[in-house]
């Protein structure tokens, strides 16, 4: 077992990474709804940021980033304004329009974006089955998210555009922030890496909240009680261990690989959108989840 474990490292992580995706975008929704996507972001990476801190104190003797080399600072803070700020911006709000469950789904395109930018950013290769994995992934996805059209009208969608748009943009930018932390962190510890990242994601939305004037909604936040027990459970599943994992997956395997099993996350959910928020979900649904994994999986495999 302990062999098994250790030749298939990347592998473990990316698959314990999707069950952590899974638990942190329903957390995440729940508390959105309540308090705001903005301020569950903020409050979630100083969380993080803490847990990220008493983790590294306790396993390595420091609780901020030391000895690490310019190049892994550069390219690690990109991808943190790249992946939390930019990218998590737009999934956080697309988990309060269109709820987790499809979001996730809408998720499930990074997997051949993450292999995109990987080939333009860091060489890696792509294969002829690519575009098929594509094809199938967003056939997968029109099942769940296309509503067939009625009397003469044009193309129509069971959830709003909005949302669907939104959790596109978040897909994007998880894909490229992926792909630049391995550019930038190489041989880096994962904790300490996604603290970088952490770190520079805190500055960002810190900006964001100065520049429009939105501290208020902050302080309001911390006072929910139910919303502060929701968004520390996304913390802890979601940017202290679920992008550490990740880290750790893509470091020890290719980003296709990884990216392929952390796509898991929109079958993994449909249990628990079913128990936790009450969702009635069409076979439809479910065969068009399951097509569009199937999908990331021919895009990497074959």
């Amino acid at each position: 077992m302990r062999e098994f474990i250790a030749g298939n490292i990347g592998e473990l992580a990316a698959l314990a990474t999707a069950l952590c995706w899974t638990f942190t975008s329903m957390a995440f929704e729940s508390a959105g709804k309540k308090v705001g996507s903005l301020s569950v972001n903020l409050i979630r990476l100083v969380i993080a940021f803490f847990l990220l801190g008493f983790f590294t104190w306790a396993t390595q003797g420091h609780f901020l980033p030391t000895g690490v080399s310019s190049h892994a600072w550069l390219w690690l803070s990109i991808s943190g304004l790249i992946g939390f700020v930019i990218g998590d911006l737009l999934l956080f709000q697309a988990f309060v329009v269109i709820g987790a469950r499809i979001s996730m789904l809408m998720m499930s395109l990074s997997p051949p974006l993450t292999a995109f930018f990987g080939w333009l950013i860091i060489g890696e290769k792509l294969s002829l089955a690519n575009s098929i994995g594509m094809m199938v992934t967003i056939w997968g996805i029109a099942l769940v998210i296309l509503a067939r059209p009625q009397h003469g009208k044009k193309m129509q969608f069971h959830y709003p555009l909005k949302g669907i748009l939104l959790a596109l943009g978040g897909a994007a930018g998880q894909g490229l922030g992926l792909v630049l932390s391995k550019f930038g962190m190489k041989e880096l510890d994962p904790f300490m890496s996604t603290q970088i990242r952490v770190i520079t994601g805190m500055v960002g939305f810190a900006l964001l909240f100065t520049l429009t004037r939105n501290w208020g909604k902050i302080f309001s936040a911390v006072r929910n009680q139910q919303a502060m027990l929701r968004i520390g459970t996304g913390a802890f599943f979601g940017p202290f261990l679920g992008v550490s994992l990740s880290l750790l997956a893509i470091q020890h395997t290719t980003t296709g690989i990884a990216s392929t099993l952390n796509s898991l996350t929109p079958v993994l959910i449909i249990p628990f959108a079913i128990f936790w928020f009450k969702e009635k979900i069409t076979l439809k649904e479910v065969a068009g989840s399951i097509l569009a994994v199937i999908g990331v999986t021919i895009f990497f495999i074959y």
